[in-house]
């Protein structure tokens, strides 16, 4: 499985120390490579490093987190940035937008709900290179395949053996591939994918969040909006309204 590279970048050591300690980064596929105690060590750490995420706080000395990450942007556009603050303010939520931050949370850091953003962020590093790749072949055809095979079948229930049965293979050695390709299980990625294809729908058309529900293969609305604001932090129609 792949190994995605992680530098840490606040300013007290407790909180590093707590990512390190508190948080399985085996279990998600990644290694903290590097730790920096400001703003301006932060910077030195990804150019030498390249990581493919940073952990970054906002209040840092030297040189702010917000900055930091305007900076390494430009630089390296394709590293991934997750904000860890203690500052719920909006004005710092709208920038970590306005610069495509991958999530804006909130200490003390709930390690449950930081191993989902870590597996979705995963998921959407595979489709960046997916969409990226000129050539697919071997279990990398196969994966294109079967995620392929998901989308097109959203609405059903997709059991992993269902679709293992359609592709002739085992289900143990579908649920293998999804995991060495993409980092995360079966289950996980076909969540993703549900919410993903339940943003869109919700930012573009007016239909009415049950039948979003089921369009996304939710056939209990409960369900579908008790897993939307746990992925999202809040229910769909909220979503809606904050998005428009």
């Amino acid at each position: 499985m792949r190994q995605y590279k992680v530098v840490l970048a606040d300013d007290e050591i407790t909180i590093r120390e707590g990512f390190k300690r508190l948080f399985d980064w085996e279990a998600h596929g990644c290694e903290i490579v590097g730790e920096a105690a400001d703003g301006v060590a932060a910077i030195h750490a990804v150019d030498s490093l390249h990581p493919d995420i940073v952990i970054m706080d906002i209040h840092m000395p030297l040189m702010n987190g917000l900055e930091v990450i305007q900076i390494l942007k430009r630089k390296y556009p394709k590293i991934a940035f997750i904000i860890v603050s203690g500052y719920d303010d909006f004005e710092y939520c709208r920038e970590a937008l306005r610069l495509k931050i991958v999530d804006y949370i909130l200490k003390p850091v709930n390690f449950e709900e930081f191993g989902e953003i870590i597996d979705n962020l995963k998921i959407t590093i595979y489709r960046d290179e997916e969409e990226a790749a000129t050539e697919k072949s071997g279990e990398n055809q196969l994966i294109f395949h079967m995620t392929g095979y998901l989308k097109e079948h959203l609405s059903e229930e997709i059991s992993l053996k269902r679709m293992a049965d359609y592709f002739h293979i085992s289900p143990n050695y579908a649920g293998a591939v999804f995991k060495e390709k993409i980092g995360v299980n079966y289950q996980t990625y076909l969540t993703n994918l549900r919410i993903e294809e339940a943003k869109s729908l919700l930012l573009t058309t007016q239909k009415p969040v049950a039948e979003i529900a089921e369009l996304v293969g939710y056939k209990d609305y409960r369900i579908f909006t008790r897993t939307f604001k746990r992925i999202e932090k809040v229910p769909p129609t909220r979503y809606r309204s904050i998005i428009h």
